[in-house]
């Protein structure tokens, strides 16, 4: 491969253009097809053997040595759906005073053509210290089973792993995990004119307020504490019927100092809804400041940080860290968009880290 290609402005401007095109290509979570074909045929195109699982597609570099370490490069082309609020076209990509405008431009758009031109970087280099494999994957946005998660038992031991989301290029060292809890309190049904101690609603609010108010003891230095939020709640059918169920939906941020299977026995013991159903996969995740991609963040001066936002770092076991260009605050915004900038300083920075890790 001819790494003048892979250089300078034309770097960026083959990035920039990719992500044009999968702005103006549909890639609602879940039927992301035709932006994994998009992406299957650009690295066809150049000389990259891919390999495709559902709509995931990924590769290795040319090199490849099962002898060696692992580091994955992994980010997502799959976007929530657009909102209303949109002035512009959401899948058609307009430039204007030096922003991307389109549907997943900031989230996560600009991080995976920083990541592939990455990886083009590196397909042909030999001798390094790490084998590489990109993995662009599917269903990030609604937590499908066909993404990263059905991928990842194809891509063998990863021993370290980047995920691209918008952080501004700064590292999240780690991320806080989701726990989701579907609980229902029961009562007796009766008529609203009668006196019922058995208000399905009143025993749902006393373990409402308990969700509230209370705190677990430990909290992380780089994720702070465990936060639990009540999102939901469905009761009734009339005014003068006195329900006999009451469901609630909890929305729980973890760090990483207690298991989910820890914080679901203490909510067991202290409420008395019953916890219809549990979500526990998605994992806080952590990397020690120690580890060599820390210390080559550092050593470029890039800044740390502990991340309240989940992507599919949830679903890894390697350590990892969370870094890639634009913002966070645009993601799933009416005009998302990116600057041009940003996408040029991404790829700038991502191969100055790896220079730097693949040296320590």
């Amino acid at each position: 491969m001819n790494h003048n290609a892979t250089s300078g402005s034309s770097f960026t401007e083959e990035a920039i253009d990719l992500l044009k095109q999968l702005i103006g290509t549909p890639s609602l979570s879940g039927a992301e097809d035709q932006t994994a074909e998009l992406i299957a045929d650009f690295l066809s195109g150049q000389g990259i053997r891919i390999r495709r699982l559902h709509n995931n597609v990924w590769a290795v570099n040319r090199h490849f040595n099962p002898d060696k370490p692992t580091l994955l490069l992994n980010s997502h082309h799959d976007t929530v759906k657009a909102s209303g609020n949109w002035e512009r076209q959401p899948t058609r990509p307009i430039i204007e005073d030096g922003r991307l405008y389109g549907l997943g431009s900031n989230d996560a758009g600009a991080a995976l053509v920083s990541l592939i031109t990455l990886f083009r970087y590196y397909y042909d280099r030999e001798q390094l210290s790490y084998n590489i494999i990109l993995a662009a994957t599917g269903e990030e946005e609604n937590s499908g089973t066909k993404g990263l998660k059905a991928l990842l038992p194809e891509l063998g031991k990863i021993d370290v792993a980047i995920v691209g989301e918008p952080t501004g290029m700064k590292l999240a060292i780690a991320e806080k995990g989701l726990m989701v809890l579907r609980c229902q309190a029961e009562g007796k049904a009766g008529h609203a004119a009668h006196t019922y101690d058995d208000n399905a609603i009143i025993r749902a609010c006393h373990d409402i307020g308990w969700f509230n108010t209370y705190r677990f003891q430990k909290s992380s230095d780089t994720l702070g504490p465990v936060k639990m939020t009540v999102t939901m709640i469905n009761a009734g059918h009339q005014h003068n019927v006195v329900p006999d169920k009451c469901d609630f939906t909890v929305d729980i941020r973890t760090n990483e100092l207690y298991t989910h299977e820890d914080i679901l026995e203490t909510i067991r013991e202290a409420v008395q809804s019953k916890i219809v159903s549990s979500s526990l996969r998605l994992r806080p995740s952590h990397i020690s400041e120690a580890h060599p991609l820390v210390r080559a963040a550092h050593k470029i001066g890039l800044k740390t940080f502990g991340s309240g936002t989940l992507s599919d770092q949830a679903l890894l076991s390697c350590p990892s860290v969370k870094i890639g260009p634009g913002k966070t605050e645009r993601s799933h915004t009416a005009d998302e968009f990116v600057y041009l900038q940003e996408i040029e300083d991404g790829i700038r920075i991502y191969k100055e880290l790896l220079e730097t890790f693949f040296k320590i």
